[in-house]
């Protein structure tokens, strides 16, 4: 059966940023797409080839992540100058600030309805916070070495994070209670998401490899090894069917899931690729890079029989007034790690047999700033002055399979727990406000003491002086 989609191609590039690309994301009307960097900066760039990008100056110290809020209305940033920054993406760069940690932020993440802002830091939390009262709400405390990111679920119950001190941590938002922890033996996971179904997670891990967890049994269902170089980012295809991963290596990957099969290799930054997003319809995909290059790519995927899956999926999340991101799909997941391994080891060999063929076959494009075209051996130019290569490893269909409903949730209604829950915030509040007085106080009253106590000193030191 031969392949029912076309190859990604490499539509756009944007340069801009002066240094490292920590960051990327859509918008959900893909008119703009939000870059943070090592500059310090955060760049909005327009798809629209006739306007130009904002570039908002305000953080004190390097970007390391950013993401607009559903609506599209807020860029949220995240930065080593121990800050949280909200933007308005227009040009005037309006931004209010979150005094959010003690250390360096690594990433900040909105809940899916936008209301609330979790983010992971050097200090060792995570830290949930109100967005549009820029309130502190509670934090989770157990990671015992810098934690690297932090991810609501798609239903906003679970919390995933991932540590230096080689742990995945899943917890309750309302218990506020880790409930289960995956271990990192050979690594740490520098990036870690929820599959859109919210039954599994993804971890991109320094020991170059991928992994795929089920977070109701908690085994490991697929793991993957087709990259030379430390895994630096991940992103889940709304449909749950591709996962797009970036590494040091210099590489992007696009894995099919279904199949347990890496698909395709890209090529085209110059140095690491550390950051990476698939748009929020899945039709297009992002990348940055130390090359200081923000790269889109049109995925291609959504002709042939994948296309119809990726349309029907649309049509139900609408009838039900949920956005695509919350697809309903469960994966058929082959729960033998082993037979993903082997998979994986083949398809790199491929792989590697077909870049030492194709990486003489690499053409220029025809001028600069052209859209970048396909050629025979599956080779790209970018429109600068590095080559894109992709590589094509499998080009089999995806097979048909069914769209399992989740079970429909039962009990208290979703008012009322909305409202409990901000009730329990605000508790939260007041018990850190009142935490916080009971501290001063205790400083004044020592303070007092020891006024009262030098107060003496000085009156003996006189009582002395005038008896001699």
């Amino acid at each position: 059966m031969t392949s029912s989609w076309s190859d990604p191609t490499l539509e756009r590039h944007f340069k801009g940023h002066r240094d490292t690309v920590t960051s990327v994301d859509f918008s959900c009307n893909m008119k703009q797409i939000a870059t943070g960097s090592m500059d310090s900066c955060v760049m909005i760039w327009n798809m629209k080839p006739q306007m130009r990008a904002y570039r908002f100056d305000g953080h004190k110290d390097a970007v390391t992540s950013v993401q607009f809020s559903p609506s599209g209305h807020l860029v949220a940033s995240a930065s080593r100058d121990k800050t949280v920054r909200l933007w308005v993406p227009s040009i005037k760069a309006e931004s209010t600030v979150f005094r959010a940690h003690t250390a360096t932020v690594r990433s900040v993440n909105f809940s899916g309805d936008g209301q609330t802002l979790v983010t992971a830091s050097d200090d060792k939390t995570i830290k949930v916070w109100m967005v549009h009262r820029q309130k502190f709400l509670f934090s989770l405390n157990q990671h015992i070495n810098w934690v690297r990111c932090a991810k609501f679920s798609p239903d906003d119950r679970l919390i995933v994070s991932s540590s230096d001190d080689k742990t995945i941590k899943l917890w309750d938002k309302n218990s506020r209670e880790c409930i289960h922890s995956f271990y990192e033996h050979a690594g740490y996971a520098n990036h870690v998401d929820f599959h859109p179904s919210g039954t599994c997670i993804a971890a991109a891990s320094t020991d170059n490899t991928v992994k795929v967890w089920d977070i109701r049994s908690h085994k490991m269902l697929q793991h993957y090894q087709v990259h030379n170089g430390a895994v630096n980012s991940l992103s889940f295809h709304m449909a749950g069917n591709f996962l797009l991963t970036a590494s040091t290596d210099s590489t992007l990957k696009i894995l099919d899931l279904v199949e347990g099969k890496l698909l395709y290799t890209l090529h085209g930054h110059q140095g690491p690729v550390t950051c990476v997003a698939f748009s929020k319809t899945g039709h297009y995909f992002a990348s940055g890079g130390s090359d200081e290059q923000v790269m889109v790519w049109k995925s291609n995927f959504d002709c042939g029989e994948y296309g119809d899956t990726v349309r029907q999926q649309h049509k139900t999340a609408s009838s039900i007034h949920e956005p695509p991101a919350r697809s309903t799909t469960h994966l058929p997941f082959n729960l033998n790690p082993s037979v993903h391994r082997s998979q994986t080891s083949d398809s790199s060999e491929r792989l590697n047999r077909q870049d030492s063929q194709t990486a003489a076959h690499t053409q220029s494009s025809s001028q600069s700033g052209s859209r970048s075209r396909t050629t025979d051996s599956h080779t790209y130019r970018n429109t600068s002055t590095s080559s894109s290569t992709i590589h094509q490893t499998q080009t089999q269909g995806l097979p048909q399979h069914s769209s399992q409903s989740k079970a429909s949730d039962g009990g208290i209604p979703p008012g009322l727990t909305s409202t409990l829950e901000h009730i329990i915030g605000q508790l939260d509040v007041l018990t850190q406000t009142v935490s916080i007085l009971e501290q001063r106080l205790t400083l004044t009253e020592d303070k007092l003491k020891e006024c009262l106590e030098n107060q003496m000193e000085i009156g003996l030191h006189l009582q002395r002086s005038e008896e001699a």
